[in-house]
């Protein structure tokens, strides 16, 4: 762990963003290329103008920085950043909703709260919800070699871009006039010589706008990164485990299954039956031919770990296309175009599929086959491997089937029309806009729960009898035909987008011209989420989870730059939407004032919203979620209840949500305050304070609260008391509901540190160094005005995508020594420490086997540190060669025993679980 005053020396030592005296930098440069300093559009605002520092703090990620880097994808390098947080999706979450997709979440407020721009345009969001809910752009369909910068827009931008800015913008800006031709190649392959990344992109251009009159950009890329199993890192310490025993913990964990809890048997490859007359499970012979797990002393169950057969990374196959054409009409117009095609085919591995479970279809209906009523899932009373005489119950997992495996093929495409140019003083761009995304999701491997079920208790079933474990050799061809199939669903995202904004400059004012912006925009989307095929009539293991609708936006907008003293400039903006059903007004207030040339402050004041998405408020839209929470019932206080396992203090718990259409529409406040200092030649300070608070915030139940529900399905092994007495609705719990609804609010608030020092060296050449800090003070839910949860430095909040928690630290600190043709660069990230609790003030949510706190006496999750490096040297004018290694000292990933987003690490330290990472490549420029 990293202490605290090792920490301040780096701040002292470092200091702080892309700041103030940076970008002077940059102008006086580009001014003395140019012999005029050029008017720029910064991110979050539509002016023009002089100075790209605006009253809002936005950090700059150069095409430099990327190549340095060493990542492989724009999502891989921001989710790096200090600013991204909770609700990030990265590409090793292959369980989750949105699997084969990759996301940031600014300030951890969700990927729905972040708006993401393709050259200052929308694009079509992924065409599946995350978490069945949250609309959000995927970034890995941006083309990584053809992106000039990223602008990220760290405080709210309703007021100019509309929904979805609440927490700030990412803007993805492509390179737009480019000559030449440039060829690249890469490979890459972990220390355990897997994980097999290649990467090929050229890039060429043709035109000098001004010499020419036109220019003509085309870039392709194609890469594939291979897929990693659980069990291929069985030799690093606990990653990839589900059998964390040799760590003090206990059998029942997330990620084991087939051993007896709480009187149930879990599923198992050799099959287990219920004696009818004692309630008590058999196991049917041959456990070890299926298992790789050692088996508990004394023996309870056929115990295997899913780390068996599921994978830590997908396997990535895909193509980038970006073509960008423009000509010069006249002096004063320019037309464009802009073409982009994304594929991208993963897949993930997963665990064999199950007998039972519980699953959800429309319009309310719940199919139990662990313990309902004519749906409990039994081998017949003739049945040959049913040794009782009479029906009785079964547990299953398909281990002669295979572990299923999620194919997602994401296709998506974009075009752009535009004009822009100048008329009677005035700056003008329009365009028109169309995207989609289409997906195809395909699992093997599923299960016909109602031909199962015939097959195993039904006599009279053309398919009876299966036989299972052992005896699974005898099923027939046409057996498994019947019961094993493939569920698909083609899912599509529509965005066409007409927009039209002006600037210019007014009148002088004592400070300087008064800059004035403009702007319209209509937009249309709809969303076409059909569910996984068989899900809609409840025939298969998985639950309904669909989303569908189409919306109509019209907005207008207007801004204001006013230098209304020499030093100190106001400004002002405000945004008009009508949505079909509600509309809004959002304004945004901001000053900057600079009192000394090398010293600045800065603040803003913003007001947001979010409309709620199809997936919120369609009648046709539902979705089945599992967030990692404690059963109040099994568990009071954190400690089983006698006849209970510890498994109910932390199990995955699976909850209902339904469209709810009288949903509100989000709101939110932001606050930014802060300063921008050149204390010396090279050397730019950045220090914002922030708070974000949204209110009516749309939200599911939480699940601790709808665990507790008394509606919730249980299956029928409850408790007893001290009496012997049968204890109503206390069996294990299967599924609840956590209806949509609008919550009271989320406050965020913390302090960003950016600092950029810039040393020369003489004949040893330029060393460049930079930090990047964000501590977050406070990260408040409120569901009512009496329930509150403070996430900031805990596990929470799990029922957002993969339980990654909420570090109250994040730190990127880098360095780049350039010297000659050579350039090496350093960068590391800190995570900080957290508390293994569910919310602040809550029980330990892990425990280990002797019933003390896990997974140290602390109940913290350590911090992680790695760090990465990178060099390139220029052979010749044309020729560069480079290479990286990630995760340099190969650090191991701290374990964690909550999340579900990676099998016993955090999915914020991946990096620590796939271990040192070399890759090598070669540029050549024509």
């Amino acid at each position: 762990m990293i202490k605290k005053t090792t920490l301040a020396q780096a701040v002292t030592l470092a200091a702080a963003t892309i700041g103030w005296a940076h970008t002077a930098y940059a102008q006086d440069t580009a001014a003395a290329n140019t012999g005029a300093i050029q008017r720029v559009e910064i991110t979050g605002s539509s002016i023009k103008r002089a100075q790209a520092e605006t009253a809002s703090p936005v950090t700059v990620v150069s095409r430099e920085d990327l190549q340095k880097s060493g990542k492989a994808t724009v999502a891989e390098y921001l989710q790096t950043l200090s600013v991204d947080g909770a609700g990030s999706l990265p590409t090793g979450f292959g369980n989750g909703f949105a699997a084969g997709s990759t996301a940031v979440s600014l300030r951890g407020l969700g990927a729905t709260s972040t708006l993401v721009l393709l050259n200052g345009r929308r694009m079509a969001p992924f065409a599946r919800a995350d978490d069945g809910q949250k609309t959000f752009t995927d970034l890995s369909t941006v083309p990584m070699e053809a992106v000039e910068r990223i602008e990220i827009l760290k405080d709210g931008a309703s007021s100019t871009y509309g929904a979805d800015a609440i927490a700030g913008v990412v803007n993805v800006i492509l390179r737009k006039d480019f000559t030449g031709t440039v060829v690249k190649v890469e490979g890459g392959q972990s220390r355990y010589r897997d994980n097999e990344q290649a990467k090929g992109a050229v890039t060429w251009g043709m035109g000098h706008l001004d010499s020419d009159g036109y220019n003509v950009l085309v870039n392709a890329e194609a890469y594939r990164s291979n897929e990693i199993l659980n069990k291929d890192r069985a030799d690093r310490a606990w990653i990839g485990h589900g059998d964390l025993r040799p760590w003090g913990y206990p059998l029942a964990t997330q990620f084991a299954n087939g051993d007896v809890r709480g009187g149930t048997a879990g599923n198992t490859p050799t099959g287990a039956v219920r004696n009818p007359a004692t309630g008590e499970y058999v196991y049917l012979p041959g456990c070890a031919q299926f298992t790789t797990s050692p088996q508990p002393v004394p023996a309870n169950g056929c115990v295997w770990h899913s780390d068996q057969f599921r994978a830590m990374q997908p396997q990535i196959d895909g193509v980038n296309l970006y073509t960008r054409a423009t000509k010069n009409l006249s002096a004063d117009w320019q037309l464009y175009g802009e073409l982009g095609y994304s594929k991208r085919d993963t897949h993930f591995t997963m665990t064999p599929p199950s007998a039972t479970g519980t699953f959800f279809y429309p319009p309310n209906n719940l199919l139990n086959w662990s313990s309902g009523a004519g749906t409990t899932m039994a081998l017949a009373a003739t049945h040959p491997q049913n040794p009782f005489g009479a029906t009785a119950r079964v547990r299953y997992s398909f281990f002669d089937v295979g572990p299923q495996v999620r194919y997602a093929n994401n296709e998506f495409k974009r075009a752009v029309v535009g004009l822009k140019g100048s008329y009677a003083g005035w700056d003008i761009d329009t365009g028109i806009t169309h995207s989609q995304s289409a997906l195809d999701l395909r699992y093997t491997n599923m299960i016909n729960m109602k031909v199962l079920f015939a097959a195993l208790g039904d006599p009279k079933s053309p398919y009876f009898p299966f036989y299972l474990g052992t005896q699974a050799s005898k099923n027939t061809p046409a057996q498994y035909a019947a019961i094993v199939r493939d569920a698909t669903s083609h899912s599509t995202t529509r965005l066409n987008t007409f927009d039209i904004k002006a600037s210019r400059e007014v009148i002088e004012l004592p400070g300087g011209m008064l800059g004035v912006a403009v702007g319209a925009e209509h937009r249309d989307e709809k969303v076409s989420n059909p569910t996984l095929s068989g899900t809609e009539t409840g025939d298969i293991n998985a639950s309904y989870t669909a989303a569908f609708g189409d919306t109509k936006v019209s907005a207008l907008f207007v801004e204001v730059a006013a230098p209304v003293l020499k030093g100190l400039e106001l400004n002002a903006a405000a945004r008009y939407d009508h949505y079909e059903g509600f509309k809004s007004t959002t304004p945004k207030l901001g000053f900057k004032w600079t009192p000394l040339r090398n010293f600045a402050l800065r603040g803003t004041y913003s007001e947001g919203f979010r409309a709620p998405g199809p997936a919120e408020t369609g009648t046709r839209s539902a979705s089945v979620g599992t967030a990692t929470a404690r059963d109040p019932v099994r568990c009071p206080g954190g400690t089983p209840a006698p006849g209970a396992s510890s498994n109910d203090c932390s199990l995955s718990v699976t909850a209902v949500k339904l469209g709810n259409p009288n949903l509100k529409p989000e709101e939110s406040k932001g606050y930014t305050l802060g300063m921008v200092w050149d204390p010396i030649d090279g050397l730019s300070v950045a220090v914002d304070a922030w708070k974000i608070k949204r209110e009516n915030e749309i939200n599911p139940m939480p699940y601790n609260e709808s665990a507790a529900l008394p509606t919730a399905l249980r299956l029928d092994n409850n408790l007893k008391d001290a009496a012997g007495n049968v204890i109503p609705n206390s069996g294990s719990l299967l599924i609840t509901q956590s209806p949509y609804r609008n919550s009271s609010y989320t406050e965020v608030k913390g302090v960003d540190l950016d600092v950029k020092d810039r040393l020369k060296l003489g004949d040893w050449g330029r060393l460049t160094m930079g930090l990047n800090w964000t501590h977050l003070t406070s990260w408040l839910r409120a569901e009512s005005a009496t329930v509150k949860y403070q996430f900031a430095g805990t596990h929470g909040n799990c029922d957002t995508s993969n339980c990654a928690g909420t570090p109250k630290d994040k730190i990127a600190l880098s360095a780049t020594w350039d010297r000659g043709d050579w350039s090496v660069t350093a960068l590391a990230n800190y995570r900080a420490d957290m508390k293994n609790v569910a919310f602040a003030g809550d029980l330990c949510a892990s425990k280990f086997a002797d019933g003390t706190p896990a997974p140290n006496k602390d109940c913290r999750l350590a911090s992680f540190t790695t760090v990465d490096l990178s060099a390139r040297y220029n052979v010749s004018r044309n020729l560069q060669v480079y290479g990286s290694i990630a995760n340099l000292f190969d650090k191991v990933a701290p374990l964690d025993p909550l999340t579900y987003g990676g099998m016993s690490y955090n999915p914020m330290d991946a990096s620590g679980a796939i271990g040192r990472y070399f890759k090598a490549g070669v540029r050549y420029q024509f």
